[in-house]
C-alpha cells in the first residue's frame, strides 16, 4: 500500500523556461523521466540542481547509503533492484507553453477550494462521503457556477433537499467564491513536503494562495 501512496504522490511540473505549469502523479513523472522527456529538479539551501533519471538514481542510492532519507518529507520507490526518491519537481525538456491563468471549474477543484469540508456543518470528509450541493436549486434557476456550488456531507445534503438554505433554515459557513489560483496547489504548500515549490512561483501567487 505505502508503493501505491508513493506513485500517487504530486509532482510540480515546469516549462523549460522553470514556470509551473500544473500537478501531476508521481507515477506519470517517472514515466516523463524515463521517456527522457523530462529532468529531476533538486531544491537545497535555494539552489537546485537537475538530474536526468539516471543521476537521480545515482542520487538516491547515496541517500539510501548514507541514511539521509527523512521520514514525512519525501516518498520512496522500492523495486527489486533500487530504490529511488520520488522527486518533488520535474522540468520538460521540450515544452514552451506558459501556465493558464484560469482555474478548471471541476469536481476535485471545488472539493480543494471547500478543504473537503461540508459547507453546512462544518465537517471534513474524504471525497467519498461529500457531494456537491447547488445553493440556489436547479429547480430555481440555480446555476452550475463556482458561485453557487459547495461540498456537502450526505447528512445535510438530505437536510436541504430541494431547498435553499434559508428555506432549510441551514447557514453556509463561508461564502462561495471563484478561486483565484488553483485549490490544489494551495493546499499542497501550506506542508513542508512541498516547500521547495515556492521558488518557482511567483511570490504573489502563493502567498496570495495562502490567505
Amino acid at each position: 500500500m505505502q508503493h501505491v501512496a508513493s506513485l500517487e504522490s504530486s509532482v510540480l511540473v515546469l516549462n523549460k523556461f522553470f514556470m509551473a505549469l500544473h500537478i501531476i502523479s508521481a507515477k506519470r513523472a517517472f514515466v516523463l523521466l524515463c521517456k527522457e522527456t523530462a529532468e529531476v529538479i533538486s531544491v537545497a539551501d535555494g539552489k537546485f540542481n537537475s538530474y536526468d533519471f539516471g543521476g537521480w538514481k545515482d542520487v538516491s542510492l547515496y541517500k539510501v547509503k548514507s541514511g539521509l532519507p527523512e521520514e514525512g518529507t519525501t516518498s520512496w520507490i522500492r523495486t527489486v533492484s533500487f530504490e529511488i526518491e520520488v522527486p518533488k519537481i520535474i522540468r520538460l525538456l521540450f515544452y514552451e507553453k506558459h501556465p493558464r491563468s484560469n482555474v478548471k471549474f471541476n469536481r476535485r477543484n471545488i472539493f480543494a477550494r471547500d478543504e473537503n469540508k461540508c459547507q453546512y456543518c462544518g465537517r471534513r470528509f474524504p471525497t467519498t462521503e461529500l457531494s456537491l450541493d447547488h445553493i440556489v436549486p436547479k429547480a430555481y434557476s440555480g446555476k452550475t457556477t463556482w458561485t453557487n456550488i459547495v461540498c456537502a456531507c450526505t447528512d445535510c445534503n438530505k437536510s436541504k433537499g430541494g431547498r435553499t438554505p434559508e428555506e432549510a433554515r441551514m447557514k453556509l459557513i463561508r461564502k462561495p467564491v471563484k478561486p483565484r489560483h488553483s485549490p490544489i496547489l494551495s493546499l499542497k504548500l501550506r506542508s513542508d513536503r512541498y516547500h521547495s515549490w515556492k521558488q518557482f512561483l511567483d511570490e504573489a501567487y502563493w502567498s496570495v494562495s495562502l490567505k
